[in-house]
């Protein structure tokens, strides 16, 4: 064989071998682009295509109404909505309810277990509407995203999660929840000291005309930053009690609580409430600072705009910073302290009227 004819042999090889190697990947690809996304129509079953998905898939929503409830159990999952338009999760028919979320009154149950909890699951750009008990019920996970969610009516909590860790809340609107638009706890069925919530993020959510907006209840090692409450009963409500570890060592910073003067009525475990900005009961080591709290009025005894009181299990708030806020108009006080804990300090806040005097 001549040295023309090897030259050629050898370039033919290596054109032939770049063509397949080319050809692999791209094939390659589509196939897993097939397998990874799963494209879901209104009238067709959301929990169907969640229950084929594997870790790391996606599960698209086409604009539309989806009548049903939906339980994620799987780690690695993100359920969303189309940027062509709005999906919709309502209540689905009563023959079609029989899943545990379904039969609890939940619209997106995302649940795991204590030894295997549900991680880095993220619902983004989806509603959640009308749903007995609550739109969104998140237990066990870990990474927990939840961004860009609207859900409204629904008749106990918008967006709620307990026994959670590293959690994500974001440009979310809840509004016309029946208790808080969005809730975040250690446990909510049993006493147990609060929990380590390992820096929890809720930022520039909506809160608009629930019963609370937001309830932090029994955690620490979180951030309560940039949202907006108007039009609720109480606007921020941060919850501890005499459990140990206490609720606290939490950041509350650059919210703008405002108007949140509709009228609730009591409960076994809270008077009626109307006009409250940001109140703390029964917490330590919490830091409030840079927010704007304005025009919350009302007659209750935790009315005003930022308000310190002792839990109605008798624990008082111990060690809290309030400074650097801005808090006007508020009634029957700007700033008020009605507790009996140590080392509560309020230094270089702007307000007009506090309780006791003093305290701007």
């Amino acid at each position: 064989m001549t040295r023309r004819q090897i030259t050629h042999l050898v370039c033919t090889a290596a054109v032939v071998a770049s063509g397949l190697g080319a050809a692999a990947p791209a094939d390659h690809r589509t196939e897993r682009q097939a397998l990874r996304t799963h494209r879901v129509q209104p009238g067709e079953s959301i929990q169907q295509a969640v229950d084929a998905a594997r870790p790391g898939d996606t599960v698209v929503l086409s604009p539309g109404t989806y009548h049903e409830s939906v339980r994620i159990t799987v780690s690695d999952l993100t359920l969303r909505g189309s940027v062509a338009g709005p999906a919709v999760i309502v209540p689905g028919p009563a023959a079609a309810t029989d899943s545990a979320c379904a039969t609890a009154g939940n619209g997106i149950c995302v649940t795991g277990t204590k030894a295997s909890p549900v991680k880095r699951v993220t619902l983004r750009s989806l509603t959640i509407r009308g749903f007995a008990k609550n739109g969104l019920w998140a237990s066990w996970t870990d990474q927990l995203k939840v961004q860009g969610v609207t859900s409204e009516k629904n008749g106990q909590w918008g967006i709620a999660q307990e026994r959670s860790v590293r959690g994500v809340f974001t440009r979310n609107t809840a509004e016309r929840n029946g208790d808080a638009g969005l809730f975040v706890a250690n446990t909510v069925d049993r006493e147990d000291g609060a929990q380590d919530s390992k820096g929890t993020e809720i930022s520039h959510n909506r809160l608009l005309g629930n019963r609370i907006g937001l309830t932090v209840r029994r955690l620490r090692n979180l951030t309560v930053e940039r949202n907006e409450a108007t039009g609720n009963c109480t606007g921020v409500f941060v919850v501890g009690d005499e459990g140990t570890p206490r609720a606290g060592a939490m950041t509350v910073s650059r919210n703008h609580v405002h108007t949140n003067n509709k009228l609730c009525p009591k409960t076994p475990r809270l008077p009626f409430l109307q006009g409250s900005g940001i109140v703390l009961t029964g917490t330590e080591k919490t830091l409030v600072t840079k927010n704007r709290v304005e025009d919350n009025v009302g007659t209750s005894p935790l009315s005003g705009g930022i308000v310190l009181f002792k839990s109605f299990v008798g624990a008082p708030n111990e060690s809290n910073e309030i400074r650097d806020n801005v808090v006007l108009r508020n009634s029957t006080a700007d700033l008020a302290d009605r507790d009996t804990g140590k080392n509560n300090t309020f230094r270089g806040n702007t307000c007009g009227v506090s309780e006791p005097a003093g305290l701007c």
